[in-house]
């Protein structure tokens, strides 16, 4: 008889690990920038194989899954903030990231379970191609998404320092810069997730009008 007992299955330990490597990261931010940026890399390593052992053991889970995403968010928007205080010109930019980020994942995923749906990943044809490709193909979401974050943790490890140069170059603002791309298309296509959420939800709501129109 299999093991229902879903709080140890291991995705959700890596989740586990993950919470706690993001607190430390988040505890040592102003004071020690190497180990909080290396705390916060690792746990956004992690992200990578949580979503693997739960398919190849088969233990998805729906408390997996907000773990996860409560978890990406969270540590994004704690990141973001201290941003917003290292670089306080920028502070309006910081803020709409950590706005979009949080409310258009939040809604994606909520429209995904009113829907019935297995996993927030599962995009229909009808959706936008490059959304489409952005959640079907692991290798580009991977991509996005460490490269978003790598961006925000390089911008983080610039405010302490310049780290090691390349041909008399920062190798911190080469990757800001390689990376700001990357940050500013996951941007969109967070906004691009969203609103496809919102009008599919809306379409709920006219679906479930019409429903009742005919029953009166």
């Amino acid at each position: 008889m299999a093991d229902n007992n879903i709080f140890l299955f291991v995705p959700n330990l890596i989740g586990y690990a993950r919470v706690v490597l993001g607190l430390g990261s988040l505890y040592f931010m102003p004071t020690s920038h190497i180990l909080a940026a290396s705390l916060y890399i690792l746990s956004g390593f992690l992200d990578a194989f949580d979503g693997h052992a739960a398919r190849i053991l088969n233990q998805s889970t729906k408390f997996g899954a907000m773990l996860d995403m409560l978890t990406d968010r969270c540590a994004t928007m704690c990141l973001l903030a201290t941003l917003g205080s290292f670089y306080p010109s920028y502070l309006f930019v910081f803020q709409l990231v950590m706005i979009v980020d949080v409310s258009c994942h939040w809604i994606h995923l909520h429209t995904s379970n009113v829907l019935g749906k297995t996993s927030h990943k599962n995009v229909g044809e009808e959706e936008n191609a490059l959304l489409r490709f952005y959640y079907t193909s692991r290798p580009f979401l991977f991509f996005m998404c460490a490269g978003n974050e790598l961006f925000y943790s390089m911008l983080y490890l610039l405010h302490f320092t310049y780290g090691y140069t390349f041909l008399g170059m920062s190798v911190i603002k080469i990757l800001v810069v390689l990376l700001f791309p990357v940050a500013v298309l996951k941007f969109i296509l967070a906004i691009m997730q969203g609103g496809s959420a919102w009008r599919n939800l809306g379409y709920i709501d006219i679906k479930e009008r019409e429903e009742s129109d005919k029953k009166q």
